[in-house]
């Protein structure tokens, strides 16, 4: 299981023991190559699940009798025949582009397992569309490194104010040094963070009696 290592030391911990208790293992490794990793963060970017699920599996089949495409298949499909899977125009762009340097050899992914996490995040951000967030979603959920924080994910900023009880969202510089006892298992601390918010958004939504 990805991250077990990371979920045992953070047991350890005061504040993070009853969320493992309460959340189970942290859910993060997942299987999927580097280019369609990529391509699955453009299209899911500021779009409710469920329509960026349509709008991928519309994608998908664009490619018939593909488990996925290859980056020289995505740059010979039109622009035209991308919006008509219900990308948006910017969308579309940015997936050629990144197709394009996938095959251009301008994103070296067979280099990845080498590269720092730094590195990486220089790297996809070449790519039209793809910011440090999406960079640090990468480095978490598909290359799987033990590390990451993404400082600047609002989920992130308010699970830190919740479970360590402060008065306003922390900065950046506040949560690397709240983060100092784990900062090496910060990828699974993350994804106990984001529960805690995602649960105070139900509690903040839930109509009273």
């Amino acid at each position: 299981m990805a991250y077990e290592a990371s979920i045992k030391i953070l047991a350890k911990d005061k504040r993070f023991a009853p969320l493992i208790k309460a959340y189970g293992p942290a859910q993060l490794g997942r299987e999927a190559r580097p280019f369609e990793a990529l391509i699955r963060s453009i299209v899911y970017q500021q779009v409710s699940g469920k329509a960026a699920a349509t709008i991928f599996k519309r994608f998908t089949e664009l490619f018939p009798g593909k488990k996925f495409p290859t980056p020289e298949e995505v740059s010979a499909m039109g622009f035209i025949k991308l919006r008509g899977a219900g990308l948006s125009g910017q969308k579309a762009t940015y997936i050629q582009d990144l197709a394009q340097k996938f095959a251009d050899g301008t994103i070296k992914h067979r280099a990845f397992k080498k590269m720092t996490s730094d590195e990486v995040i220089a790297h996809v951000t070449q790519v039209k569309g793809i910011g440090v967030w999406t960079a640090h979603m990468f480095l978490i959920f598909t290359l799987n490194r033990p590390d990451i924080l993404p400082t600047g994910d609002l989920g992130i900023q308010k699970g830190f104010q919740i479970v360590y009880g402060l008065k306003k969202l922390p900065t950046p510089t506040q949560m690397e040094t709240l983060a100092k006892p784990w900062r090496a298992h910060a990828s699974a601390a993350s994804w106990y963070l984001w529960r805690v918010a995602d649960d105070a958004k139900l509690i903040v939504k839930k109509p009273r009696p």
